[in-house]
């Protein structure tokens, strides 16, 4: 399963409108039911919030689920995701960040994406999951 950044923050944040849906995800993860990829461009951005304020705990708690935790690897950027996320750009016309995460996810063999990015296309190599969509 690949990871966009959204889920995670509400996850990590305690947001209380997603809580319910994204909490029993990470639960699952954590017990091993399936595995998470994520990039690290999602460490780049969940780390700009706790930077900008200062929030050293926060940005610790980003790190250790996305570098430390079981279940979940977080991939750096590689010459073939780099190639892969340009040919999403140039078919389906994304944002870079997010051609760079949904590249790293169909390299790493996901089968699905959980974003709440409801602006993202469909894409054939990879079923896109809105949690927006799934509540």
């Amino acid at each position: 399963m690949g990871l966009d950044t959204a889920p995670l923050i509400y996850f990590i944040e305690e947001n209380p409108d997603y809580l319910d849906i994204v909490r029993p995800f990470f639960v699952a993860v954590d017990q091993g039911d399936f595995r998470v990829v994520a990039s690290i461009v999602a460490l780049l951005e969940v780390l700009v919030h706790p930077f900008r304020h200062g929030n050293t705990m926060l940005a610790q708690q980003y790190r250790e689920i996305l570098l430390n935790a079981n279940h979940t690897a977080t991939i750096p950027l590689s010459c073939e995701i780099t190639e892969e996320a340009a040919r999403l750009r140039a078919e389906y016309n994304i944002r870079t960040p997010d051609a760079i995460q949904i590249a790293t996810a169909i390299r790493a063999g996901a089968s699905f994406f959980l974003t709440n990015d409801s602006h993202l296309p469909a894409i054939p190599e990879l079923r896109v999951l809105v949690l927006d969509e799934l509540i």
